[in-house]
């Protein structure tokens, strides 16, 4: 059976920087050739005009498909099947899908969609990523312009108009695989890292959540979670439903100051490199405790296991490691060596004494 086509859910409010974040993403691409689903009403047009504008390209003016008659969870039958169906069926299909959903839907309704028969076996939902206004939402507004947000909303007859925004933020980021705290240039370290902090919390274990300005985050950080999010759907349950009438009007205050300061986060990564190791299983347990006492975004790299002939790949993706045989060593030095990639802070040598420990 062929391998399964990898797909990447963008959320987040109106005005967080979705679509920056995903031209960021396309430049910086490595020849991966990524197909885009945009789910735009009201403003017609203009993420699709400045996406297939980029000149990349890995993305042509083909590769972009918009959505346009409403929020994409209230049409996955109508729009959104159909078109997973036409991505799928060129007869040279993308490497990736990226969609970028309208400020107001639910994820878990359209990760709800892969699932769908014909869909099922040949795509997989490799992440859901949140994008956050920093700065908003450190003043407890989640969007820049709440205006914009309400008239956004009252286009599309099919979404409750009365409901908080605060209960749509929280199913955002209870879906998330990876929360993207953007614009931190509008705030000083300590509140992008307070905010950082609260949206752990909140989020479900093992999310991460990493900062940025102008959406720049490595590819490699946002693509490969290999999650299977649809296959996952009970721990991301919807906590509020937009699209129905509700009563709750709970608000969580997610405010930490309104200092203004300039700079942002980089990420770094390093290599470590390791003789032999003695038991695969104990390794992966290691490397598990390592990533979270360190706060490590991604580890990948392979090992050389004593008495076996085949080469071990690891991948890690937050605490949950993957490892599997791939191929024999050869002639090549029976070694192991990971890739370390986090943001900018982590502290090299205790990781790299903590994965040599004994």
């Amino acid at each position: 059976m062929a391998a399964k086509i990898s797909a990447t859910v963008v959320t987040g409010f109106l005005g967080a920087g979705k679509t920056t974040l995903i031209r960021h993403m396309l430049e910086n691409a490595k020849g991966k050739r990524i197909a885009l689903i945009i789910n735009e009403f009201g403003d017609l047009g203009v993420d699709g005009d400045i996406l297939k504008g980029c000149g990349i390209e890995t993305c042509s003016e083909d590769d972009v498909v918009e959505l346009s008659n409403g929020c994409i969870c209230c049409t996955v039958a109508d729009e959104f099947i159909p078109t997973m169906e036409m991505l799928l069926g060129r007869d040279n299909p993308p490497d990736h899908i990226v969609i970028e959903t309208s400020g107001l839907a639910l994820p878990q309704p359209l990760v709800r969609a892969f699932n769908w028969p014909g869909i099922s076996t040949r795509v997989t939902v490799d992440g859901v990523i949140t994008v956050v206004d920093g700065k908003a939402v450190s003043d407890g507004q989640f969007a820049h312009n709440i205006a914009a947000v309400d008239a956004q909303r009252k286009l599309d007859e099919n979404l409750d108009h009365e409901t908080p925004l605060s209960e749509l933020f929280e199913d955002q980021i209870a879906c998330a695989d990876m929360i993207v705290v953007n614009k931190t240039d509008l705030l000083t370290d300590s509140e992008a890292e307070h905010l950082r902090a609260v949206l752990k919390s909140e989020a479900r274990k093992g999310v991460q959540v990493v900062t940025a300005t102008m959406g720049a985050l490595p590819v490699d950080v946002l693509l490969g979670q290999g999650s299977a999010a649809e296959c996952d759907l009970d721990a991301r349950h919807e906590v509020h439903h937009l699209h129905h009438d509700h009563d709750d009007n709970h608000h969580e205050d997610y405010n930490v100051g309104h200092e203004h300061a300039h700079g942002h986060d980089e990420f770094e990564s390093f290599v470590v490199e390791l003789g032999e190791i003695a038991d695969a299983n104990a390794f992966s347990v290691k490397v598990a405790d390592v990533i979270r006492a360190h706060d490590i975004l991604r580890l990948k790299g392979f090992a050389a296991v004593q008495g076996k002939p085949m080469r071990l790949t690891l991948q890690a993706v937050g605490p949950r490691v993957d490892t599997y045989f791939d191929r024999p060593f050869g002639t090549a030095p029976r070694m192991t060596r990971l890739v370390v990639i986090g943001q900018t802070g982590l502290k090299q040598a205790e990781i790299e004494a903590a994965l040599k420990a004994g």
